[in-house]
């Protein structure tokens, strides 16, 4: 089985995590925490790094450090992952659903200012499958209203907005290290930013708020939400081959691109004035295709080949039912029937791919 994706593992990880578990600095202190910290806030182009447990738990505490709460609205993308609108819903306020793009599936920004209110503080566009969003017609829109800007980049390790790298591009940026990742600490996340109040208070509050003066008078509620010295210590090893494994990701889109382009029946993935990352290899299935999206995942699973459903959209989601109205996102729900992305991890090669795309492209014949 050619699987979605696997990460990509070597000497210095293993190097480095032995050291940590040698030394005895196995849980959220160690050397290695502050250097992928710094490491990473350099790729990406910012001041400050805060690792995090996971990916979410970075969403939730950036919008926490902003003041985000109960009474506020949060503008997010109803095609998307539910990590983000549910870090909205963790605080208390109420994140409000815009509908996709139908080529980059990004949030489209020509519909959100139609939904800015008197309770409107932010805006988290989501950098889908690694295709950054419109980031100039976002930020001015945040300027115009006075907003924050949360970018979701969880997908988007080092793709680029305007030779900009994600996560530089709002008031913080959030990322997910999980396995299928482009860089991975298996679990884990990261705050970045260039506000120095946000980086402190972030620092402070995913480590249960403790005291400076008394270390467990604790005058707010803080989160547990440290990433290991261990996970770190994988991630400091990561970031030593991040820009290969981007090159691999890029490489590997445009040779699918090259080979189903011909094939009249799929939409492939775009990248309009970007850098896009291609975090997964997403395309979608049109009208005039004799199969659906459901039947070509079926029959690629027979031939040994997995892939992954899109997102359903936020709208469609039993838990967010009591946000649902009669409006319509017709961009979301047809993306969320017939999208799927292809194996799309780092050790793909040339051959596994055409494999993959002669099989596909058989399906029709």
């Amino acid at each position: 089985m050619i699987p979605v994706s696997t990460p990509s593992l070597g000497k210095k990880e293993l190097e480095y995590i032995t050291d940590a578990v040698e030394t005895n600095w196995i849980s959220s202190k160690g050397g290695y925490i502050e250097s992928f910290e710094k490491k990473f806030a350099e790729y990406c182009g910012v001041k400050y790094g805060i690792a995090t447990n996971t990916g979410t738990a970075a969403l939730h505490l950036a919008l926490v450090c902003l003041g985000i709460g109960k009474g506020d609205e949060v503008i997010v993308p109803n095609f998307t992952m539910i990590s983000s609108a549910l870090a909205v819903q963790y605080t208390g306020a109420t994140p409000v659903f815009i509908d996709a793009e139908e080529d980059t599936w990004n949030i489209d920004a020509s519909k959100i200012e139609d939904k800015i209110n008197k309770n409107t503080k932010a805006i988290m566009p989501v950098h889908i499958y690694g295709h950054p969003c419109d980031m100039d017609k976002i930020n001015k829109l945040a300027e115009k209203y006075k907003l924050f800007v949360i970018e979701d980049a969880a997908e988007a390790h080092g793709a680029e907005y305007n030779n900009k790298r994600a996560g530089s591009l709002g008031d913080v940026g959030c990322f997910s290290f999980y396995a299928n990742k482009l860089i991975t600490t298996g679990e884990g996340g990261m705050i970045v930013t260039n506000d120095k109040k946000i980086y402190d208070r972030a620092k402070s509050l995913r480590d249960l708020a403790f005291g400076d003066e008394q270390r467990f008078l604790h005058k707010e509620v803080g989160f547990n939400y440290r990433m290991t010295n261990m996970q770190a210590a994988i991630g400091v090893g990561q970031m030593t081959k991040i820009d290969k494994f981007l090159d691999i990701k890029r490489k590997n889109a445009k040779y699918y691109s090259h080979l189903l382009k011909r094939l009249k029946t799929i939409n492939l993935p775009v990248e309009k004035k970007v850098k896009n990352s291609y975090w997964m290899y997403g395309i979608t299935i049109k009208e005039n295709s004799k199969l659906s999206r459901d039947e070509i995942r079926k029959k690629l699973y027979d031939e040994g080949i997995d892939t992954r459903d899109f997102f359903m959209p936020m709208n469609e989601q039993p838990f967010f039912k009591h946000l649902q109205s009669d409006e319509d996102f017709p961009v979301s729900k047809k993306l969320s029937q017939t999208g799927l992305y292809l194996p799309s991890g780092l050790s793909l090669n040339k051959k596994v791919i055409l494999d993959i795309c002669n099989k596909l492209k058989g399906l029709y014949e």
